[in-house]
């Protein structure tokens, strides 16, 4: 097995996108890190002829992968997530899945940190699962979730771990949707449907429970009319200097703002429809330490 890499400008990934996909079958992974501007590139190739095409076509560079080259990414020393007292992350597999099934009462996901997504160290992915589980603890099973911007889903898989019904995860990138389904699949989690889509175009058909979109700000402003229809939103990939102006809309769009999160640079934000004043539960979300005090 081969690597095939390259970072580029975003022009340069537009404008070559479509014939990279092709060459890669689907499978080309997009990284887009907060702290750089370009972005990184990457296909798994399983001949050093279709390693050697790219590098033609596109130049980048090749990496010959070892046998056991998933466990490359597999972060041994990545210690599990705990979130809550119902779920924990892991972004390794095999042994340790035994060790996690001694955590008694929780659920265990596996989200292996691969080539491109996250298991829910990011800062910005770890507030919004806090903020997810902390919501619908005391909620009934069957509440409805929409993930935008899913990545490797794994927002989408711990809402049916907390108890979602109706889940859908949608994302622009056929990279990150095949990655969120091969994760549903290795965590046998059924019912959460991963969708290829613009998240500027999303219109929901019917009332949403819950929104997750961790995405950056200028895209989180540019969609609040459209989550309106939604009864609570949990947003994220928001940098502390882009606060005030966040606010700023989600008040022009009638959202309260009930509790936010910082870690580092980053920050999150529940809010809810102004005119909503009950979960699908009937019962009031308890946020210990938050900036309000429970909804009556």
């Amino acid at each position: 097995m081969y690597l095939w890499r390259k970072t580029a400008e975003l022009h340069w990934v537009k404008a070559h996108e479509d014939l990279l996909q092709a060459h890669a079958h689907g499978q080309l992974v997009i990284i887009h890190r907060p702290e750089r501007k370009r972005l990184e590139l990457e296909i798994v190739c399983r001949s050093r002829s279709d390693s050697s095409a790219l590098l033609k076509e596109f130049g980048g560079r090749i990496e010959a992968l070892p046998r056991n080259w998933l466990e490359r990414f597999a972060r041994a020393d990545s210690k599990p997530i705990k979130v809550g007292k119902r779920l924990v992350v892991s972004s390794v597999g095999g042994t340790l899945v035994s060790r996690l099934s001694r955590h008694k009462g929780h659920s265990d996901i596996i989200i292996p940190a691969s080539l491109a997504f996250g298991t829910g160290e990011h800062a910005t992915t770890a507030m919004s699962l806090r903020f997810l589980e902390q919501l619908t603890r005391r909620w009934k099973r069957g509440w409805s979730l929409v993930d935008l911007g899913t990545g490797s889903g794994i927002l989408a898989l711990a809402a049916k771990c907390f108890g979602a019904g109706r889940v859908i995860g949608i994302d622009n990138d056929p990279a990150a949707i095949s990655v969120a389904k091969s994760n549903a699949r290795l965590n046998k989690i059924h019912g959460a449907s991963f969708q290829l889509g613009d998240v500027r175009k999303w219109n929901p058909a019917q009332k949403i429970d819950v929104i997750t979109a961790n995405l950056y700000s200028d895209l989180l402003i540019e969609i609040l009319p459209k989550l309106r229809g939604g009864g609570w939103l949990i947003l994220s990939g928001i940098l502390r200097g882009q606060q005030d102006e966040l606010v700023r809309a989600l008040q022009r769009n009638c959202f309260d703002i009930i509790s936010t999160k910082r870690r580092g640079k980053w920050m999150a934000f529940l809010s809810r429809r102004i005119s909503t004043l009950r979960s699908p539960a009937h019962e009031p979300a308890n946020f210990c330490g938050g900036h309000r005090p429970p909804l009556q």
